[in-house]
């Protein structure tokens, strides 16, 4: 176990009963985060994600499996601890703010059980810490989207949980907004301490809030890592071609020798008028300053290929390409 385990959740398996037998949608998922971590469940629709956090959280029992948080086992295969015990806090994806409670009110909403002045002042220190302070009195209708999750996220850290669960936190936000807040909401997490797992189908959010993420596909954890380590030492075909742009191809469609597959990012491959490898060019795309251009090899693979700036091919040209990368990537048949 890692020695600063603060959530580990260990062969889960998770689903719900359909006529004739039974769904499964998590098989067999193991993961550790450690202590103050920020984690990233990262898939497409469907692929399980938010079953994990719900169970997590107390909303979808286990078939097998358990999850320990903090030391604290909180389920197991038909065992569990109900979601108010758990000290698990969820920022959902719409922030599910209370349209008629002002800022104060919304973030004091899980501190019901507090004496009236400590209440005010955990809301008060929430309010700076979020850089909201003269917000209190205004009602969500009133605030920009930023403002709206800074106050679900301190709603959602009020209560001092052990565990902060995401849900697509910023699928609400706009490009620009997105990407601004990513790193500001990381900061925020960072700072107060808290142990992060979230959730999301876009990978520019994985990699700029998480330490770890974990890429999924057909309710399984394909690998669990740091984004470096996804990118550049991929366990599988999926998730090479999941992560990053890149192309999975056959090796013999690129004339290399020996079976399995072959992993080709953008910068994997170079013009060389006297490479045997031919390919002829469909789409030229400026990016600023260089481009990206698209061939299809001669037996159909369609590859993205970079380009730095100048001198570009002609669309219908036929090209000859050689490995810029001395030993490409390969994975088993």
């Amino acid at each position: 176990m890692h020695v600063d385990a603060q959530l580990v959740l260990e062969d889960l398996h998770i689903g719900y009963p359909v006529a004739g037998g039974f769904k499964p949608v998590v098989e067999g998922l193991s993961l550790q985060l450690g202590r103050g971590e920020i984690g990233c469940l990262l898939g497409a629709s469907g692929c399980g994600k938010t079953t994990v956090l719900r169970s997590i959280a107390g909303f979808e029992p286990l078939q097998q499996g358990s999850i320990v948080l903090a030391g604290r086992q909180l389920a197991k295969a038909h065992q569990a601890l109900p979601a108010e015990q758990r000290r698990v806090g969820m920022m959902f994806q719409d922030y599910a703010l209370f349209p008629h409670l002002d800022v104060a009110a919304n973030i004091a909403f899980g501190l019901r059980g507090l004496p009236r002045v400590q209440r005010q002042a955990r809301v008060q220190a929430l309010l700076q810490y979020v850089a909201l302070p003269g917000l209190k009195g205004r009602y969500p209708h009133e605030l920009s989207g930023g403002q709206q999750q800074r106050v679900a996220l301190a709603r959602a850290l009020a209560p001092a949980p052990d565990l902060l669960l995401l849900d697509e936190p910023f699928s609400n936000l706009d490009v620009d907004t997105r990407q601004r807040l990513a790193g500001e909401l990381r900061d925020l997490l960072k700072a107060a301490g808290t142990t992060v797992l979230m959730v999301t189908h876009d990978q520019g959010e994985a990699f700029a809030m998480a330490d770890r993420i974990g890429v999924m596909h057909g309710g399984r954890l394909r690998q669990w890592d740091t984004a470096q380590a996804l990118y550049q030492v991929p366990l599988d075909a999926f998730v090479a071609g999941f992560i990053g742009r890149g192309t999975v191809v056959e090796a013999a469609q690129l004339g290399l020798v020996g079976g399995g597959r072959v992993l080709v990012r953008p910068q994997s491959l170079q013009l060389d008028p006297a490479a045997a490898l031919r390919a002829k060019v469909e789409t030229v795309v400026f990016r600023g300053p260089g481009s990206s251009v698209w061939v299809r090899l001669l037996d159909g693979a369609r590859l993205e290929l970079d380009f730095g700036p100048g001198a570009l091919p002609e669309i219908g040209a036929e090209v000859g390409l050689a490995w810029h990368d001395p030993v490409p990537l390969r994975f088993g048949d």
